[in-house]
């Protein structure tokens, strides 16, 4: 008697472009990273020219490929520009955020107006301009929306960043809805706090550490390496089944 034995999909990229927005530094530079050990060509895009230019060079050094684009998301008919002139991506890492902490009472027009301009306006529609391209090619792809833990509960001084992370979280289903029947996969990535060279100064405060800490079941912050292994699967086949879903590494954050 012969058993069968179902094979494992491949987390091979050998083939496919990637972009990765906000790539310079943090989630979206060890995402290009990934991609690129991978076997993808990674585009990463970010406004500073110099981190992303010394970013691809590092990669290409590793024998990987990767360019630099250098791109404001927020400039929306800039980026759809820049975007028609490449040869379309099959993977797009929708990374590019920021958040601006404050109380409810304390929060300012600008500061709101930034935040949802870049987490979901402008994510919004570089998802949009990406499946555009992958629809009139008649190409399958996979969209990763970088959301947060964030997009799923609520905390003190993140009014605007939770209601930003919500909304990521809802046109992360409403996008897979409309785009499965084109083999176009969309979902969300939630990571905890991590521990990164940006958020390292406001650790240094024990009340606000130890305030985070409590939270996290597994006792520590999230180490930027813990994240790649979650996007090669999301870029890969070996998530073929898996859209409209939120793949969460927060520690046991909302577990309870």
């Amino acid at each position: 008697m012969t058993v069968e034995l179902t094979p494992t999909p491949s987390f091979s990229l050998d083939g496919k472009r990637a972009l990765v927005t906000g790539a310079g530094r943090g989630i979206g530079l060890s995402a290009a990273a990934a991609l690129a050990e991978a076997g993808a060509h990674v585009t990463l895009a970010a406004r500073t020219s110099s981190e992303i230019e010394e970013a691809a060079s590092a990669i290409r050094a590793r024998g990987q490929s990767a360019d630099a684009l250098t791109l404001d998301v927020t400039d929306i008919e800039a980026a759809r520009k820049a975007l028609a002139e490449r040869a379309p991506y099959q993977v797009l890492v929708n990374n590019a955020g920021m958040n601006r902490p404050a109380m409810l009472t304390d929060v300012k027009i600008e500061d709101f107006d930034a935040i949802m301009g870049l987490n979901v306006r402008a994510a919004f529609f570089m998802a949009q301009t990406i499946a555009q391209r992958l629809l009139a090619e008649k190409l399958p792809g996979s969209i990763i929306n970088i959301s947060s833990q964030m997009g799923h509960v609520g905390a003190a001084r993140r009014t605007v960043y939770c209601a930003s992370k919500h909304a990521m979280e809802g046109f992360t289903k409403a996008m897979a809805i409309e785009l499965a029947p084109h083999n176009i996969r969309v979902n969300s990535l939630g990571p905890t706090f991590l521990e990164t060279p940006m958020t390292r100064p406001f650790f240094e405060n024990k009340a606000f550490r130890d305030e985070v800490l409590s939270k996290i079941k597994l006792g520590r912050l999230g180490q930027l390496e813990e994240l790649t292994g979650a996007i090669v699967f999301l870029a890969s086949r070996a998530s073929s089944l898996m859209t409209g879903s939120a793949l969460v590494l927060d520690g046991g954050w909302t577990a309870e």
